[in-house]
């Protein structure tokens, strides 16, 4: 099944498939906020360490199956196989958008 996302969250999985972290970071505003795996990340800049560390760590893919909206944001529920531990896993991403940039992710199964 084929979801249609949003337009910068399409651009994050896309490079996140790319392993590219400075376009992740890109999609994010400046004082972004992420949450994943108990830990938090403030800014452009934590935000790109953040993910140039998981691309470098684990191999992975990811893939978006499932979209739904509350009144907090976007919910897209990815499934993801990799070499990490609890391999495979289906998480949902909390994603929260602010003049076409992501203001706020929070990442957990």
């Amino acid at each position: 099944m084929t979801i249609q996302l949003p337009n910068v969250i399409a651009e994050y999985f896309a490079a996140d498939k790319q392993g590219n972290a400075q376009t992740i970071a890109e999609c994010f505003a400046t004082d972004a906020v992420v949450i994943d795996e108990g830990n938090t990340y403030v800014g452009r800049d934590a935000i790109r360490q953040w993910m140039a560390n998981a691309s470098t760590q684990y191999t992975y893919t990811v893939e978006p199956f499932d979209l739904s909206e509350d009144d907090d944001g976007i919910i897209v529920t990815s499934h993801l196989v990799g070499n990490f531990p609890g391999s495979p896993v289906d998480l949902r991403y909390f994603f929260v958008l602010d003049e076409g940039r992501i203001a706020r992710l929070k990442i957990i199964p």
